[in-house]
């Protein structure tokens, strides 16, 4: 220590947050013999394990469940349903939270030969992270995976209130009366249709003219009818201008009109919050929206990001997927580095990495950077876990004719094809394709209908893959299947 200064430590690695991005690499370095210290201040695993992903989607698989069985007077007689969320929160805390403790992950790290270091972590220079009074030495490299956090508009009054975000709907032990939603997206569509189905009066708030305006128009239109038959009440186009809390119930203003719920769910977005970084510290601007990367995940010389702080979609398959690219390019760099020191005679691998040799090459990597994988997001798959399923890839319509490509568009409506049919009730849906007509491939696809977002795997591999429209013309499509649907779709194209 020089006057006051601690003294750096060196290790391998740093990843700064453990969400599910940071969290891969830190475990597939550790387990490759490197010594990797990683940084979180909240819940090794991030958002998705605890507030999102896995509780969300047990939260809809309960509310599907409820909706299926009033279903059955269309189908096979009469039944009766008694919704209680009882089940429901008790699955969400004994089974995919822990009650949101996170020690089984933060084992599991250790266990693979990692170091946990709780707290807030910052970058102090090239290299180097200090946590608190702790300073770590990089020797390959930094990693940062810290993530986003609700982004909460600068409305009049919402600060005072006691709002929710995406966490208290999740954490939610007895449901409300009513529920007043800020956000038409993906989160709050979902979060309202599952109250909804639960009994709980829901009001959704949107304010551009539609919900889901990142989709394609005929799923927005999908979407909203099929709310709306679950009892929502949608107002789109409308911005709320002010919020109010009596101790008991919320009232929103806006374009007008008033709202009153007993409590307001706030899902407007999320924000990477890059001034915490200490970004300034290796030359970097803090005030950008994004942490922007190069195609291997970079934002500078040994400095990578991965998951939703890089800007390229908060969804955790992507987080997995840069995280992968992260793990072969340091691998690649710590082989280099190892061949540097076994030529010299001088280690400059610590904490057992220069016994890693099996570990290195299981990897996958060839020691050069050359053959690190790069980034493409040409496919990238999301899906609305709305009852109908929304799933996309690619492109819309006008994101292709905006990019001046010459479009095609092929459109079915799933209930004309023979499973929807079958299906009977609850089959609203449609398969939609936009193709380079000119390059004779898709270029982006929508999948909307009970099983939306597992059609659309087939879509996602006719996108990433650039097949041929010739070829995709004459597959073989399983009948009578959801997924037939994308040959009669193929047949509309014009």
């Amino acid at each position: 220590m020089l006057f006051g200064v601690a003294e750096p430590e060196l290790v391998d690695v740093v990843v700064v947050g453990l969400g599910v991005g940071g969290e891969e690499v830190a475990e597939r370095l550790a387990e490759a013999g490197l010594s990797v210290v990683g940084v979180e201040r909240d819940l090794v695993g991030g958002e998705c394990p605890y507030w999102g992903c896995i509780p969300s989607k047990m939260m809809i698989r309960a509310a599907n469940a409820l909706a299926e069985a009033r279903r059955v007077d269309g189908l096979a007689g009469t039944a009766q349903v008694q919704p209680d969320w009882a089940p429901v929160a008790k699955r969400i805390r004994e089974e995919a939270t822990d009650t949101w403790d996170d020690t089984v992950a933060a084992e599991r790290f250790i266990g693979k030969g990692g170091r946990l270091v709780r707290g807030s972590g910052r970058l102090d220079g090239p290299r180097r992270v200090r946590v608190g009074e702790q300073v770590f030495e990089a020797r390959h490299g930094v990693v940062l995976g810290t993530g986003t956090r609700p982004s909460v508009p600068p409305i009049d009054g919402l600060a005072d209130t006691p709002y929710w975000t995406n966490h208290q709907a999740i954490e939610v032990e007895e449901l409300p009366e009513s529920l007043l939603v800020l956000g038409g997206g993906a989160i709050g569509l979902e979060l309202a249709q599952v109250f909804a189905r639960f009994g709980v009066r829901v009001t959704v708030v949107e304010a551009l003219d539609r919900v889901l305006a990142i989709e394609e128009p005929e799923a927005s239109e999908v979407a909203d009818a099929a709310l709306r038959a679950d009892g929502v009440e949608i107002h789109t186009g409308v911005r709320a201008e002010r919020v109010e809390h009596d101790g008991t119930r919320f009232t929103v203003r806006g374009g007008g009109a008033e709202f009153t719920a007993d409590r307001l769910l706030v899902v407007t977005g999320r924000k990477a919050h890059l001034t915490e970084l200490g970004l300034d510290t290796i030359g970097l601007d803090a005030n950008q929206r994004y942490l922007p990367v190069d195609d291997r995940l970079h934002v500078t010389d040994h400095v990578w990001a991965v998951g939703d702080l890089t800007g390229e979609g908060a969804f955790t398959h992507i987080a997995m997927y840069q995280a992968g690219i992260v793990i072969a390019d340091i691998l690649a760099t710590a082989r280099q580095a190892r061949a540097g020191a076994d030529a010299s005679g001088t280690s400059s691998v610590v904490g057992g990495a220069m016994g890693a040799s099996s570990s290195l090459a299981a990897s996958g990597s060839s020691g050069s950077a050359g053959t690190v994988p790069r980034a493409d997001y040409r496919a990238l798959p999301r899906v609305t876990f709305t009852d109908p399923e929304i799933g996309a890839v690619g492109l819309t319509e006008q994101q292709a004719r905006e990019r001046g490509i010459n479009v095609q568009v092929g459109f079915t409506k799933l209930g004309s094809s023979t499973r929807g049919w079958i299906h009977r009730v609850g089959d609203d849906g449609f398969i939609k394709l936009v193709a380079d007509a000119d390059q004779g491939v898709l270029i982006g696809a929508t999948s909307v209908g009970p099983a939306g977002g597992e059609v659309l795997s087939a879509l996602v591999v006719a996108v990433h893959a650039a097949v041929p429209l010739s070829q995709l013309r004459h597959m073989i499509y399983a009948y009578p299947t959801f997924h037939r649907a994308i040959e009669t779709a193929l047949g509309d194209l014009s």
